[in-house]
């Protein structure tokens, strides 16, 4: 038995909801024990793209908004969905742009999720962006955005003290604290 493989014999699939950014799939069929099974799953036709935006002095750009799905505020990296096919760093720049009014001359992939891969085949990108350069902020009409720099340290003890929750950018700042910040001032 190839335990690798799908498990779940799918008799029927139909779409329930479908938007621009998510559809929302239900499937019928047998379950891996083979009883009488559904799933659903939401597809997002988007990639999740964060940017950590880091300066030579260490300092991290966080963007907060209210976040609807949630009903609360969140602190997170400048971060936005990217069309399937798009390539991701042309989403990244764009996103930080947007967000927060920076261009950055160098641009590192450090990581790749999968947001929610229990109920949706959403996944995510993040870049390391340097080399910041100030221009004109861009936000879309659909949000209200805050934007603050603070310490590389204060945004990790943000993550360890709860205070930024965003899976993208909880995942991104353990991701830069493991890469050693010694070191990214030196590249």
């Amino acid at each position: 038995m190839d335990l690798t493989k799908n498990p779940w014999t799918i008799h029927s699939s139909e779409t329930r909801y479908d938007n621009n950014w998510i559809s929302v799939l239900h499937h019928e069929g047998l379950n891996p024990a083979g009883g009488a099974g559904i799933y659903g799953v939401v597809h997002f036709k988007n990639l999740a793209v964060g940017v950590v935006a880091l300066d030579d002095d260490m300092q991290i750009y966080l963007v907060g908004q209210f976040r609807f799905p949630l009903n609360r505020f969140s602190w997170e990296i400048p971060e936005g969905g990217g069309p399937l096919g798009e390539d991701p760093l042309d989403t990244a720049k764009r996103e930080l742009l947007e967000e927060t009014g920076l261009v950055a001359s160098h641009w590192e992939v450090i990581t790749r999720l999968d947001m929610s891969n229990s109920v949706s085949d959403e996944t995510g990108i993040v870049y390391l962006a340097r080399g910041l350069e100030q221009r004109m902020a861009e936000p879309e009409e659909t949000e209200q955005l805050i934007v603050k720099k603070i310490s590389f340290e204060d945004a990790y003890r943000m993550v360890n003290n709860f205070d930024i929750t965003d899976s993208l950018s909880v995942a991104a700042i353990q991701k830069v604290k493991l890469m050693g910040l010694e070191g990214l001032l030196n590249k």
